[in-house]
């Protein structure tokens, strides 16, 4: 059955509506049941209430430190689904720490990270998939691209952030891994955002500026970047699995492409996919 959010956070409603300018987010009530987003990032403030008991502490890649002492993870995790301003409120959520409390990291963390969970999902228990949201990169790695590949053949979902320099998200890792599902940023004016990376790289573009989510501490913050951008689709991800059954990855990313509302965005260069994310409600 059809469920209506009123007074929704505009990127929710954007995905959930053919027009811009929407608060109202409509989605199917299955909201990502049974499917399993892992967030790799800075952590997740497991106890925030907008979790409802769903989010889980895994593993963290960082010495000393076992929470998100910064807010980035947290207010990923809850655009992937929070109780308010997620689009997969039924998904569960895992927090993988492979950022520090300033919001860095090494490549060997992430390429830990992402070995764990390309292991953990088997036995966790994720009977509608497993995605993983990576709202972080730097420059090009092959080795980065590498582990991210291994991990969409491992059998997850993986969606990530083209990058924030308004430039050609090949120069970017893991943007730039083919077997990814790469998402840039949206305005709520329907405009690519000034600073999403762009190429041929980029799969699909979803709301990414000014994005109200969970913080740390119990609060809300809005915050823009490609980094609010990848965990919109990440839901999506949880959120057809869980409608319509589990594909492969690359299915999957193929599939949010497909649905996807097509020419509705400004400022795309021509050699860029124009494909807003819609979850097709």
């Amino acid at each position: 059955a059809i469920v209506e959010q009123q007074g929704a956070p505009w990127g929710l409603g954007r995905i959930s509506n053919r027009q811009k300018g929407s608060t109202t987010y409509r989605y199917d009530d299955s909201a990502g049941n049974g499917a399993c987003v892992y967030v790799l990032d800075t952590g997740i403030e497991t106890t925030h209430p907008e979790f409802e008991g769903r989010a889980t502490w895994l593993k963290s890649f960082i010495d000393g430190q076992n929470n998100d002492g910064h807010g980035h993870g947290t207010h990923c995790a809850g655009t992937v689904g929070s109780k308010t301003y997620g689009v997969a409120k039924k998904a569960k959520l895992l927090a993988v720490k492979v950022l520090d409390n300033a919001g860095s990291g090494s490549y060997a963390g992430v390429i830990a990270g992402m070995e764990f969970v390309s292991q953990d999902y088997k036995t966790r228990g994720c009977p509608n998939g497993a995605i993983a949201s990576m709202s972080l990169g730097g420059p090009f790695s092959a080795s980065v691209n590498q582990a991210a590949a291994a991990m969409v053949s491992s059998g997850v979902f993986l969606s990530v952030a083209a990058g924030n320099d308004g430039a050609d998200a090949a120069r970017y890792s893991p943007a730039s891994e083919p077997s990814a599902c790469t998402v840039g940023a949206t305005t709520s004016t329907d405009a690519r955002s000034s600073f999403s990376n762009f190429g041929k790289l980029v799969d699909i573009f979803a709301p990414g500026s000014a994005i109200l989510s969970t913080w740390i501490n119990g609060g809300t913050r809005s915050i823009s970047g490609t980094s609010m951008a990848t965990p919109h689709v990440a839901g999506l991800a949880a959120y057809l699995n869980a409608l319509q059954g589990v594909v492969s990855p690359a299915a999957l990313c193929k599939k949010i492409q497909d649905t996807a509302i097509k020419n509705a965005l400004t400022g795309v260069p021509a050699s860029t996919v124009n494909f807003l994310a819609y979850n097709g409600a």
